[in-house]
């Protein structure tokens, strides 16, 4: 690890600092190995003496396109078993260490944050969102936000089970669209709670997640920061999932992953949240042989060539 580049990072004379998820050459930021270790070597450092002085901090993307597409699905799909779950290991050892960071952090979603993205972005204190970048003076296309997995037969694997009901106001809606797979569209997104705050522009994303980070909420945010598990920070939305949970068992369609997402996220209010953590990645190495899932991703790969 000695020799893993650390992702770009600046600090500013007002003691707020921002980390750039980069990937040069790629034309969107997607969670493989290397980003992954380019991420722990950043935090590494923030967690210690490095990190003194520090107000809170910005996580952005380089990539105009997107915050981040995803994890690595090449990986998900061509590691073996054990390759597959030192990977997923190490993502949560990552995440697990920014969201214990000792100042308030904020994601800038400035593009579409998909499945690891939103894990990532969802460790973060809070996501902050910029409405779609402008195209020839009109407004662009509105990008997805959301854990598509369970539609390509797959389950998280990075927390987005037990993290994805914490982030909206309803946590039926984050069940079900977990479950299903389904991507919310930015304006969707934006009525569903998932975002602290949204910029007016895309030029203000950096400048609104600073306020943020002067907030209140973000005082409040990193009193417990030593805390990991999500839910020990929200006991009362704790308390409203469990009730969505008896609902959404009657009205999910009785999938395998549908059933994975409900018990991952069982297992991370009655055990905590590295055992939902534990549940997720052992699911995760097992469904990728099923043949929905290979046929999912075969289809993917074939769209994307």
């Amino acid at each position: 690890m000695s020799n893993v580049l650390p992702l770009p990072f600046e600090k500013g004379s007002d003691g707020f600092a921002t980390l750039t998820l980069e990937q040069p050459g790629k034309p969107v930021v997607v969670l493989d190995l290397e980003l992954l270790q380019r991420l722990e070597a950043s935090l590494s450092t923030l967690a210690g003496a490095e990190g003194r002085g520090i107000r809170g901090m910005i996580v952005r993307s380089a990539s105009e396109r997107v915050f981040v597409a995803g994890a690595d699905l090449k990986t998900i799909s061509e590691w073996s078993d054990d390759q597959l779950d030192r990977y997923l290991a190490f993502g949560q050892k990552v995440f697990s260490t920014l969201a214990t960071l000792p100042f308030p952090t904020v994601a800038a979603i400035n593009g579409a944050a998909l499945g690891g993205g939103l894990e990532l972005a969802m460790h973060c204190d809070a996501l902050v969102a910029a409405p779609p970048a402008l195209r020839d003076g009109q407004p662009g296309k509105p990008y997805p936000v959301g854990l598509p997995e369970c539609s390509l037969g797959l389950c998280p694997g990075w927390g987005g089970t037990n993290l994805f009901p914490l982030c909206l106001d309803n946590p039926a809606d984050a069940i079900r669209l977990c479950a299903e797979g389904k991507p919310m569209l930015f304006e969707e997104a934006v009525a569903s709670g998932l975002f602290s705050e949204v910029a007016p522009t895309q030029a203000e994303l950096l400048e609104t997640a600073k306020k943020w980070l002067e907030s209140a909420a973000a005082a409040a945010a990193v009193q417990n920061y030593s805390e990991l598990d999500p839910w020990k920070r929200s006991p009362a939305q704790a308390t409203k999932t469990l009730l969505s949970m008896d609902r959404m068992r009657a009205e999910l369609t009785p999938t395998e992953e549908s059933q994975v997402v409900l018990e991952c996220l069982n297992t991370g209010l009655t055990k905590g949240y590295q055992a939902a953590l534990d549940a997720e990645r052992r699911h995760l190495v097992r469904l990728r042989h099923t043949p929905k899932a290979k046929q999912a991703l075969q289809a993917f790969f074939a769209r994307s060539k």
